[in-house]
């Protein structure tokens, strides 16, 4: 069954046209990575499919489970199972981690009719996936990523995605700014959440090596706005050692 389907996708930022016809399709129980250069249109992709503001879609179409998602407003795609992890995660003082994770799940919950959970409900499946990324229960209760350092807040963010549990987790270099082992940790969280038949997930990279711990099943080079190139895991070895110019030219 196929999760997402991208069709020669174009999109603009302000005046300038960043995706100019980019066509991708992932399948449930896949997880595909994008790499590629500065500038190729990694993030503004991400920044598409989740709805931001300022982002263009001036031709395409992307369908999400069988649903138009180009039609639906960011918190409908993230009801609808959509979550998006950022590359520079941000900052809400005043507000704790329990707290905002809490009202974001239960208004998911409530605007697919489900009953909301109770403070203690909600507070044991926070310490499971908190469990999993290693990441004290003490740290949720402090503000979001207020104080925390970089690993800690991928770490956090994944803790996030774990609480809501998406159908489509796309990941926008999570890898940056992770120490050897955070990165392990980190990889280890992305498989034993969304690794099962009815997720799926797009990680967007600069490096092979998160790819260590989480063996993509296909890889793609996106260069200029659109996929040049696509394989297997061993394309992403490849970049590493020859570089974009050389592995789009082969």
């Amino acid at each position: 069954m196929t999760m997402l389907k991208i069709e020669n996708l174009h999109a603009t930022v302000g005046d300038t046209e960043i995706l100019r016809g980019l066509s991708l399709e992932i399948g449930a129980g896949e997880v595909h990575a994008i790499m590629g250069p500065n500038g190729a249109g990694k993030s503004t992709l991400a920044y598409v499919l989740g709805g931001r503001p300022g982002y263009e879609v001036t031709a395409g179409s992307v369908t999400f489970d069988g649903e138009d998602m180009l039609a639906l407003d960011p918190h409908e795609r993230a009801a609808a199972g959509l979550f998006l992890g950022f590359q520079y995660p941000v900052e809400i003082p005043g507000v704790s981690n329990v707290q905002f994770l809490r009202e974001a799940l239960n208004s998911q919950r409530a605007a697919r009719g489900e009953e909301p959970l109770t403070g203690g409900e909600f507070l044991k499946l926070a310490k499971e996936k908190a469990g999993l990324l290693r990441m004290d229960m003490e740290m949720l209760k402090r503000a979001v990523n207020v104080g925390f350092s970089g690993g800690e807040k991928k770490r956090a963010e994944m803790v996030h995605m774990g609480i809501l549990d998406p159908k489509l987790a796309v990941l926008d270099e999570t890898d940056s700014g992770l120490d050897i082992d955070a990165l392990k940790v980190v990889g280890e969280g992305i498989n034993a959440i969304m690794r099962a038949p009815g997720k799926a997930v797009l990680l967007i990279t600069h490096y092979q090596r998160l790819l260590d711990y989480v063996q993509p099943d296909k890889v793609h080079i996106l260069s200029k706005g659109r996929i040049v190139k696509s394989g297997g895991p061993e394309l992403a070895i490849e970049l590493e050692r020859e570089g974009y110019e050389a592995a789009v030219a082969a």
